[in-house]
């Protein structure tokens, strides 16, 4: 145990300050959950928790983050002590200051800690937990981890191992699903050999092909092959992902269905014979196979397809002896033909739009389901209440290939509330993105009555979410929920390139938002500019004028006093902006009858006034009318050739370099590749040229925009 004696441990210290606090500070009724009463509180109507059931008296969590503090949150309700784990890395992270004890299991690196079983086996002897709930990822599919636990007498909070091994391998996975009377898609039933293998299966079943990893999930190890050379690039990066990711390197080939719609369907089960579905997810809106807009219900599941799809998940679980909650994915095409994909032994990450439409607590009833207790609904008892959407906000460029990872400090952060609104986070002010895992910051969940109102709420939710110390997407959450397939329930999984055939980029703003945009940005300065004049400049002044550049525009801005606010005029467009505290981040402002949600970044040299605006931050320059005189008489910057550069596009670890100095090379060509959270990403060279410098090797850990090659 010297690893264990050595890490920082909470249990004992903790007790002693909470011990104090309560002597002297006044405790408010909800102290114990982590946070004042949201409107999550008030969803879970099918199943209210019995105060008088038993359960078990200390649980420990495997996992961290957002699924942790989730976990936490439920077993507080219901009277259970809480065990955290946690790496070096996350030791001031929420899910270790919420839980009860929290233990450091080793270094940042998830093979060093969150995978390390003997570690967690080891916790759970010293604290005595009696279950242990997985998240999802990490340790939360893996069949030895769980014999461990049968073994030491410690319930596991998902399904058996033998239903862990045949779902999790997706050779064994078709052949039980097939025998179960599911529908699968045509494919190889076996494991691929090599390239050769590769390419006469390929060519065999007929191109488009999907190559993906027989231990893979999360959309790892996963590519799309349209062609000889895809399917032989694909069979190479899906192998060293797989095996990366999971240990195993398997691989298998099947038909790709084109432009399906990726729905799933919840399933809960007891040990007493007892099963129920609890209605669809719409998963459709993926990049490279991670989901990052999911729904509850389907817009195009009727209840004929629903029940369908839900009869046949229940018929695989019931053939596997599965328990707890999991999910069977299926891919539907245009004519509502459905084919198994794979079964998501855990909870998944978007289970809360169930838990809304449905008003089931899944962890709840994953902690009664392992305690032993039967179910306490029957598949009748289910409702499709409402719509829900869930949002994953991730620290990521969304311009980059629809989002490349971005770390760093959360210098600034505050997550919207409100009724129908739901964060589950693991993050807050302070908190550090690191490059250990994954980039996800916040599960947004929206509900409504209906689609309309889910969406409208939605925006809402995105407008006034501030993150600032990383790059995020919200500005592509929030165009996808205006666009208008989007909005007609018109998605499958090509959704993404085919609405942003070039990649995503940064939503231009009409004429009259951007007039009024520089018009806010003036008013600040304006507010600024009295503020620090503390009462010395002249009272008379009840005018100030302005340029405003934006690229080689110049734009005249005059503001003045007015009773009820600030009289704008921009380039001959006059508004009045009404009074508003301009301290606060986010402000709602109306201007000629249409509301504004708008955050307020801050001021940069310039000035440059950094304003939020439906998910977007656009940057504002304002100079005197004199100083703008003299623009004419500066020289004008000399570009340079970012071409003859590869930067990297993400941090993440170098895992082959193909070029040496001397090297001739084409644009286009693969020069290395990065894995970034266990993908694996191909870089290729701009332009023609000879290698003047390779600046990294293979193993090397690289910052976004570090430079790693050049040409001559």
């Amino acid at each position: 145990m010297s690893w264990l004696s050595s890490c920082r441990r909470f249990s004992t210290s903790r007790a002693r300050f909470q011990a104090l606090v309560a002597l002297t500070v006044p405790q408010p009724k909800t102290a114990s959950l982590g946070r004042p009463k949201e409107w999550v509180d008030t969803i879970y109507r099918t199943n209210p928790i019995d105060a008088s059931e038993p359960t078990f008296d200390k649980i420990l969590i495997a996992n961290r983050g957002e699924i942790a503090v989730r976990v936490i949150r439920t077993a507080k309700k219901m009277g259970i002590k809480t065990v955290a784990v946690y790496s070096t890395a996350d030791s001031r992270s929420m899910h270790v200051e919420m839980a009860d004890e929290a233990i450091c299991i080793g270094d940042p690196a998830a093979s060093e800690s969150y995978l390390r079983i003997d570690k967690i086996l080891e916790v759970i002897k010293k604290t005595g937990a009696q279950a242990v709930h997985p998240g999802y990822g990490f340790l939360s599919e893996n069949s030895n981890f769980v014999q461990h636990l049968q073994d030491m007498n410690v319930k596991f909070m998902g399904p058996p191992a033998a239903a862990i091994r045949g779902m999790g391998d997706k050779l064994e996975s078709k052949r039980l699903a097939q025998r179960a009377g599911v529908n699968i898609v045509p494919g190889f039933d076996g494991e691929i050999q090599d390239d050769d293998h590769c390419l006469e299966i390929s060519n065999s079943i007929g191109y488009p092909v999907m190559i993906k990893a027989s231990a893979g999930g999360g959309g790892k190890g996963m590519r799309i092959a349209h062609d000889e050379k895809e399917a032989i690039e694909g069979f190479k990066l899906s192998k060293n992902e797989a095996k990366a990711s999971f240990g195993d390197d398997r691989i298998l080939i099947e038909k790709f269905v084109v432009e399906p719609r990726h729905i799933e369907i919840q399933i809960l089960c007891d040990a007493h014979g007892n099963g129920v579905y609890l209605n669809e997810r719409e998963c459709s809106i993926q990049r490279r196979n991670q989901k990052v807009i999911e729904e509850a219900p389907s817009p195009f599941v009727d209840p004929i397809l629903r029940k369908a799809m839900g009869t046949q998940a229940l018929e695989l679980a019931k053939a596997i002896g599965y328990t707890s909650a999991g999910t069977v994915e299926f891919l539907v095409d245009a004519n509502k033909n459905f084919y198994f994909l794979e079964m998501n032994t855990r909870l998944q990450v978007e289970h809360p739009i169930s838990e809304c439409i449905t008003g089931v607590d899944l962890v709840q009833e994953m902690i009664r389901v392992a305690y032993g207790h039967p179910l306490r609904f029957k598949q009748s008892d289910i409702p499709v209440d409402g719509w829900a959407l869930e949002m994953r906000v991730y620290a990521e460029d969304p311009t980059r290939n629809f989002g490349t990872p971005s770390t760093g400090r959360l210098f600034k952060y505050i997550e919207p509330v409100g009724e129908g609104i739901r964060c589950d986070s693991g993050v807050r002010e302070g908190s550090e993105i690191s490059v250990f895992y994954d980039p996800m910051i916040c599960k947004l969940v929206t509900y409504g009555k209906n689609r309309v109102e889910a969406i409208n709420l939605g925006k809402k939710a995105l407008d006034s979410y501030v993150i600032q110390g990383v790059s995020h997407n919200i500005p592509l959450l929030r165009d996808i929920l205006t666009e208008k397939s989007y909005v007609k329930g018109e998605t499958n999984t090509s959704y993404l390139p085919r609405v942003y055939p070039n990649g995503f980029t940064i939503p231009k703003l009409s004429e009259s938002h951007f007039l009024i945009l520089q018009g806010v940005a003036a008013a600040l300065e304006v507010s600024r500019s009295l503020r620090l004049s503390q009462g010395n400049q002249n009272k008379s002044s009840q005018s100030w004028d302005y340029v405003a550049l934006n690229d080689e525009d110049a734009t005249p801005i005059n503001v003045k006093k007015s009773e009820d606010g600030l009289s704008i005029n921009v380039f001959g467009k006059e508004f009045l902006l009404p009074n508003w505290d301009m301290t606060k981040s986010v402000v709602t402002l109306n201007v000629d009858g249409e509301n504004f949600i708008l955050q307020i970044h801050g001021r940069g040299n310039g000035p440059i006034w950094t304003i939020g605006f439906q998910g977007a931050t656009y940057d504002f320059k304002l100079i005197s009318p004199y100083t703008y005189s003299l623009l004419g008489l500066m020289p004008l910057p000399k570009s340079g050739e970012s071409t003859k550069e590869l930067l990297s596009p993400m941090p993440g670890v170098v895992r082959s370099v193909a070029v040496k100095p001397g090297d001739k090379v084409f644009k286009g060509q693969e020069v290395c590749v990065i894995e970034a959270m266990k993908m694996q990403n191909k870089l290729v060279i701009g332009a023609d040229g000879v290698i003047k410098e390779v600046k990294v090797k293979e193993g090397d850990t690289v910052s976004d925009e570090d430079l790693l090659i050049s040409l001559e």
